[in-house]
């Protein structure tokens, strides 16, 4: 199974400050190139544990009795590493975001460049897909789902095109969703706004901005003092909520304060944004939009 190459793989794992007997966490597996790179800073005495929710990471899964793959989704993190014993850990990784190798399997339905029956489900098993979205959600629910997860402006308009289309006839393929939506689709920026609506309705399938904040919450008490996370965000709605959460502890509002204007938060930010090179850009596409944060536990 083609997985393509992870990005960012050095800074990400620089990030981490690796102990070769500490105990790691990789909760996006993918194709195991983060992960097969951590286990090389390890120690005989170091753990990795990885979580991929996607059936297909599976047949990727490495042959080291260091590591420990789990099918899972990350926002499960505690509860699955406390299954093995593990209350804490000196560092988790993340690169979310689709992986190269959903894209790229058509019949899974998360890319704009093949024709596929609307699916995008991660997790396979689950019951919610596009096609569910698509063909069942109420008129301001669509709305919603294109408003704040494909920040699209034009998102009512859209569920308005989707519901009078369904009295009739039943959107099952991408193809046929791009035609109900083609007055939204100038030849010019076509793909831009594609993707934009792939990335609302893929966002609602696998309450990825649920399951991120679950996630994040999590990470301070699983962190021991001096543990580090290495975040890699690709749309601006996940690093928005990476970088608040790092310097709040929170995602809206700001913490209370002491007597003084100071106020405590779990984790500092280290270093400033990193991004990939024109160079990793150039030969990994994907690259493209990475942005890398770490933080530490203080």
């Amino acid at each position: 199974m083609e997985y393509h190459n992870p990005v960012l793989l050095k800074e990400t794992v620089e990030g981490l400050k690796i102990k070769e007997d500490g105990v790691y966490v990789d909760v996006t597996f993918g194709g195991g190139g983060h992960s097969r790179e951590i286990l090389k800073h390890l120690g005989d005495k170091g753990k990795l544990f990885a979580f991929d929710q996607d059936q297909d990471a599976l047949a990727n899964t490495i042959d080291d009795n260091r590591f420990t793959l789990i099918n899972e989704n990350f926002r499960h993190i505690k509860r699955f590493l406390r299954f093995y014993g593990v209350k804490q850990v000196d560092g988790i990784l993340a690169d979310f975001g689709v992986s190269s190798h959903q894209f790229d399997v058509a019949e899974r339905g998360f890319s704009t460049r093949f024709e596929a029956d609307l699916d995008m489900r991660m997790n396979q098993k689950n019951q919610l897909s596009a096609f569910n979205v698509i063909n069942e959600y109420e008129e301001e629910q669509l709305k919603n789902v294109f408003l704040q997860y494909g920040e699209l402006r034009a998102g009512l308009a859209m569920a308005k095109v989707i519901i009078e289309h369904r009295k009739d006839h039943v959107i099952k393929t991408s193809e046929q969703l791009k035609k109900v939506l083609k007055k939204f689709l100038p030849p010019r920026h076509e793909n831009k706004v594609l993707a934009q609506i792939y990335q609302a309705i893929r966002i609602e399938v696998n309450q990825e901005i649920e399951a991120l904040k679950e996630f994040l919450e999590q990470t301070p008490e699983l962190l021991k003092q001096g543990g580090r996370l290495s975040f890699i965000s690709y749309h601006s709605l996940e690093d928005r909520l990476v970088k608040r959460f790092i310097r709040n502890g929170m995602f809206e509002g700001e913490p209370e304060r002491d007597m003084y204007g100071n106020f405590e938060v779990p984790l500092k930010k280290i270093n400033g944004l990193i991004v990939p090179s024109k160079e990793e850009i150039n030969s990994n596409s994907r690259a493209r939009s990475a942005k890398l944060r770490v933080a530490e536990k203080i």
